[in-house]
């Protein structure tokens, strides 16, 4: 049975994307500290940050007398004319496009009067900056073949033809069919004889847009649409397939489909480096967040695995 995707968070303002597991409200895209602990915070892999403010809460209601604000990141001391960063004249740290290597721990540093009376104060608030990218999300089909004998050429000239003609399919919704895996075998059919079959397993996953054969810039170039159209012509073509082996006159051909063999799961799944864990990031559950020091992910799974000799953000290999 399939399953509908869940949707990729869509572009909010100038092309800030924020977490599926954020609820949105009108400060979503300005991160205040606390004095009490570091804040996260999450941004898409090379895209525009939220303003990282350099304030409390409480502080941001406030008036403040003659501010100052400096700002440290992974790499050391970070200037307005850095090229990766962009501090606002109300202190504000904004990255335009985040990369990986930019992850890690940035301290800003805060001087003010509350009043012109009184002496300064200095307040220092921390953040954790995750990079994280959307999931590698692909549909996964699995559909048998009455076929020729497993070791006949016929079946894998068919072979060749069928992932042409899904891969034709599907084109136009910039996806593209992959073969997983393809298995003959011999069936031992009830109350009847042997018969040969074939078992394909194919994924259908988007492509880039940059990949497709035309330009797309509407919303229907939307991941998940094109992915859902994509699986709906894939379903069709089965489908008719059933309808015209039924039309078809004695004998039947070698090879054709077996009627309701077609399963459809969705699959999402982190790339190397990335993984999901609603524990360590409550604000962001489904998001595939950057591994932290002391984990990695050597592959395409889900969650991050522990390693103790990881020591950077991002690891693949433990």
């Amino acid at each position: 049975m399939s399953r509908t995707p869940r949707s990729v968070p869509e572009a909010v303002g100038h092309s800030i994307q924020l977490p599926g597991g954020f609820r949105l409200t009108q400060d979503s895209l300005k991160i205040v500290g606390s004095s009490n602990y570091p804040v996260k915070v999450y941004v898409l892999l090379h895209q525009r940050s939220p303003h990282v403010l350099c304030v409390t809460q409480q502080l941001r209601n406030s008036e403040l007398i003659d501010p100052s604000f400096q700002w440290f990141g992974p790499g050391g001391k970070i200037s307005s004319e850095n090229s990766t960063a962009e501090i606002t004249s109300t202190g504000s740290l904004v990255f335009e496009n985040f990369e990986e290597s930019m992850t890690g721990v940035y301290t800003c540093f805060l001087e003010y009067k509350p009043t012109v009376e009184e002496a300064a104060k200095n307040l220092q608030l921390k953040y954790i900056i995750y990079a994280y990218r959307e999931p590698r999300s692909y549909y996964q089909f699995t559909a048998q073949y009455h076929a020729a004998p497993c070791n006949s050429i016929y079946n894998t000239a068919f072979e060749k033809k069928l992932l042409h003609i899904l891969s034709k399919l599907v084109l136009n919704f910039y996806c593209e069919v992959s073969l997983l895996k393809s298995e003959c075998h011999r069936v031992k059919m009830q109350k009847a004889g042997f018969q040969n079959e074939l078992f394909f397993t194919f994924s259908v996953s988007f492509l880039d847009i940059e990949k497709g054969p035309k330009p797309c810039v509407d919303y229907s170039c939307e991941p998940s649409r094109r992915l859902m159209k994509a699986k709906n012509h894939i379903e069709r073509f089965f489908n008719q397939q059933v309808e015209a082996l039924g039309r078809h006159a004695e004998p039947l051909p070698e090879i054709y489909y077996i009627e309701g063999t077609l399963q459809v799961t969705w699959i999402s799944r982190c790339f190397p480096g990335y993984g999901t864990n609603a524990l360590q990031h409550p604000k962001c559950p489904e998001c595939c967040v950057i591994c932290s020091p002391g984990s990695y992910n050597p592959r395409d799974g889900t969650h991050c695995l522990a390693c103790n000799s990881s020591l950077a953000f991002g690891a693949r290999v433990c």
